[in-house]
């Protein structure tokens, strides 16, 4: 198939990609890749197994294009094969400008200008969900047309199965099952004309030029437009402050009532009940991945849905769901942590640094050695392109030239690797330090866009290792 993929991409582009680079893809049985022409052009290359899900994907895709959605254009495919080629939007998804800024700006809950770019995003959002809607053929949604009785029961079994009896959480099966039929009632009262994106969060929203993006939309079906802003604002590790929630879901309904008629006060009649439904769901698919596939950075987000879950108890659940209310306290117990910790429960902490060879290599700031540094001066400089000389790694420019050499592409995947390994051996041996350094000539390009794409990383695979950036010229 990754031949067939390649083979595809040539006679899309008229010659065969120069490099191709493995793309991660966390919690998917798809298969990503970044093809490389030229060192300057690019385009992602997919294998999808499931060619029902490749159908909807693909339709999707067009419709949402065809009424000028921000998706990523389909230039080839086969679906025979199970393969296409689809633009290149970068590497930046809205979880990672987040945790980098959350780093930059040490003591800050939420920066002003990642709400900024969420308020973008919830602008979108209701263009999706009204012009979307009249674009999609529901014919080909999978695995259901609609979000309906049945879809909703999936998704609290779901809950009840991989994460409930993997975790060992103690419930009354019929009671939990009498809770489950009131809140489905409740939910499908909710008007459900809309296109239910499904998946929105911040991991399937990415960031080009300061704009949002949007992927992974395959799962999209008839519903109500409750589910998807609940996804957003609820993402357990984005840890949304709740007064920020507030104010974003009020934008957001401002945005949706200038295209769609919505009865304000019967929509946050019906809200809470689908953010119950929305993190059920999503705690469902950490235990299947972390408890059953033994994917260990999937059970890293239980704390953080815990301390989701404990937020709405204060609040208050929207109707009587007693067994439910009392499964939410026991998960609460096991695993919450209180609000705004920035401590690393692990004990690890990562100091990730840049600098210039120039000044020689950075002390040892914690006392074990110095740890590892990489050194980038072998890959392209950006100092030799007029336009970017006096830009830095932090800028958007310099980053987007970087992402698209694919020896740059190359060394962040060993790089990645590597740390990725230290960093699991480290909290498993309970140390309390690393440092990753990266150096480069000027130490302002190259090894300032390492040293914050480690960042990005590290705090979205491993949120409970703390992370510190350190530039030395900037």
């Amino acid at each position: 198939m990754k031949e067939r993929l390649i083979t595809l991409s040539e006679e899309w582009q008229g010659q065969r990609p120069d490099v191709v680079l493995d793309m991660a893809a966390d919690g998917s049985t798809r298969q990503y890749f970044r093809l490389v022409w030229d060192r300057e052009r690019t385009a992602v290359g997919a294998i999808g197994p499931d060619r029902e899900e490749n159908r909807a994907f693909l339709s999707f895709a067009r419709a949402l294009r065809g009424v000028d959605l921000p998706v990523p254009e389909i230039y080839a495919e086969d679906r025979e094969a199970g393969v296409w080629v689809e633009e290149d939007l970068g590497d930046t998804t809205l979880f990672q400008a987040l945790s980098t800024a959350r780093v930059e700006t040490p003591g800050t809950a939420f920066p002003a200008e990642i709400e900024a770019l969420y308020r973008r995003v919830l602008a979108v959002l209701p263009r999706f969900q009204v012009e979307g809607h009249r674009a999609i053929d529901y014919r080909v949604a999978y695995p259901r047309q609609a979000f309906d009785k049945q879809s909703i029961r999936w998704d609290l079994n779901y809950f009840k199965y991989h994460f409930l009896k993997l975790a060992h959480i103690d419930f009354s099966e019929q009671s939990l099952e009498d809770d489950f039929g009131r809140l489905t009632a409740h939910l499908l009262e909710a008007d459900a004309d809309y296109f239910l994106y499904r998946d929105f969060q911040s991991r399937n929203i990415m960031i080009r030029d300061g704009e949002p993006w949007f992927i992974d939309f395959q799962g999209g079906r008839r519903g109500a437009p409750h589910y998807d802003v609940a996804s957003l604002l609820y993402d357990a590790k984005a840890d949304i402050p709740a007064p920020v929630r507030a104010a974003l879901l009020e934008y957001y309904l401002d945005a949706l009532l200038e295209l769609a008629p919505v009865d304000r006060a019967q929509f946050r009649r019906h809200f809470p009940g689908f953010v119950l439904v929305r993190v059920m769901q999503a705690m469902g698919a950490f235990g299947y991945r972390g408890f059953f596939e033994r994917k260990r950075q999937f059970l890293e987000s239980v704390p953080p849905a815990a301390n989701v879950l404990e937020q709405l108890l204060d609040d208050g659940l929207p109707l009587a769901l007693p067994e439910l209310e009392a499964v939410f306290r026991r998960i609460v117990e096991r695993w919450g942590r209180p609000t705004g910790v920035t401590a690393p429960e692990s004990g690890l902490e990562v100091l990730i640094q840049s600098f210039s060879f120039k000044d020689g290599y950075p002390p040892d700031r914690v006392g074990h050695g110095g740890g590892y540094v990489f050194d980038c001066r072998g890959l392209p400089n950006p100092h030799h392109e007029p336009a970017l000389a006096d830009l830095t790694g932090e800028d958007e420019a310099v980053q987007d030239w970087l992402e698209r050499q694919s020896e740059v592409q190359e060394f962040w995947g060993s790089v990645r690797d590597i740390v990725d390994a230290h960093v699991e051996r480290y909290v498993d041996r309970g140390f309390a330090s690393l440092t990753v350094s990266f150096g480069c000539t000027g130490g302002k390009h190259r090894s300032v866009f390492m040293a914050g794409r480690l960042v990005a990383h590290l705090s979205e695979r491993y949120p409970h290792v703390g992370v510190r950036l350190r530039h030395g010229r900037l």
